[in-house]
């Protein structure tokens, strides 16, 4: 195996056209795992850390760009990822522990597109949308549209994942994120990431996004639309949970069966929806 570390995008780039077998190497605490139990064996590693570019955070009136190469702790510690950005910042700071939170970075989560892990599931709830640079320029593209399949993206051979662009969202937005899991530092059963607007007791805008529950984030237009203009009572809820526990396509493992997770689904929504009611009045 051949290693690399590139410094600017474009050697990176170069990099990974020259070899078919190329993988980059990010933060490293889901590859290096991956290829000491033999499930990858890349011919070639583009490692990303000495490219400044790549761990950049720009602010502008839109929102907040977040460069591939930020960390879980970096980005749990972002302050201005508030109001409806703060839904990324929550599920950083929730997702397994310390050590792996230091070395993990959104850019390995985003292109990993790993089913049971949440800050995915976050970015889809936040509207995040991801820089692309290829052999064709930079593209933007949706979160939720680059997740296709678990641990498949639409990424294409030769490109990469520069940054991701996280949007203000509307005024009085709040972003909250829940998981339930067997101990803090496992993956969870299931996860529920959040961006919630209220007018008084009314629901103005819902986007619930639902983590471990199929092979990419799920998310159902008509259940945010269920919950708009209620007054998120008892009944709202439980259709919302009910239009989500029909989408959604959980498998048997270890951490809960399929009709497990589909129980959980509902009560960690009426949960979230309480918790994230109770911080827009903070």
């Amino acid at each position: 195996m051949r290693y690399a570390e590139p410094e600017t995008v474009e050697e990176g780039l170069a990099l990974l056209a020259a070899h078919d077998d190329a993988r980059c190497l990010a933060g490293g605490a889901s590859l290096v795992a991956m290829m000491n139990a033999g499930r990858v064996a890349p011919g070639m590693l583009v490692s990303l850390h000495r490219i400044p570019e790549l761990s950049d955070i720009t602010e502008t009136g839109d929102g907040l760009w977040l460069g591939a190469m930020c960390t879980h702790r970096g980005v749990a510690a972002e302050p201005r990822l508030r109001g409806a950005m703060a839904v990324v910042r929550s599920a950083a700071g929730q997702l397994a522990h310390p050590a792996i939170r230091n070395m993990a970075t959104l850019g390995g989560s985003v292109c990993l597109a790993d089913p049971h892990t949440e800050l995915p599931a976050a970015l889809v709830a936040a509207s995040a949308r991801a820089e692309v640079a290829g052999p064709g320029g930079r593209r933007l593209v949706p979160v939720e549209s680059l997740l296709v399949d678990g641990f498949r993206t639409s990424l294409q051979r030769g490109e990469l994942v520069t940054r991701v662009f996280i949007p203000r969202g509307t005024d009085g937005a709040v972003g909250h994120h829940l998981r339930f899991s067997r101990v803090s530092s496992d993956y969870p059963t299931v996860s529920l990431s959040l961006v919630l607007v209220m007018d008084g007791d009314t629901c103005r805008q819902a986007r619930v996004v639902v983590g471990a529950s199929g092979p990419v984030p799920l998310h159902v237009d008509a259940a945010d639309q269920r919950l708009v203009g209620t007054r998120l009572e008892e009944a709202d809820v439980a259709e919302a949970g009910r239009l989500l526990v029909r989408a959604a396509t959980p498998l048997d493992d270890v951490r809960g069966s399929a009709e497990y997770r589909r129980m959980l689904i509902p009560r960690l929504l009426g949960r979230a929806l309480s918790q994230a009611r109770e911080h827009a009045h903070v």
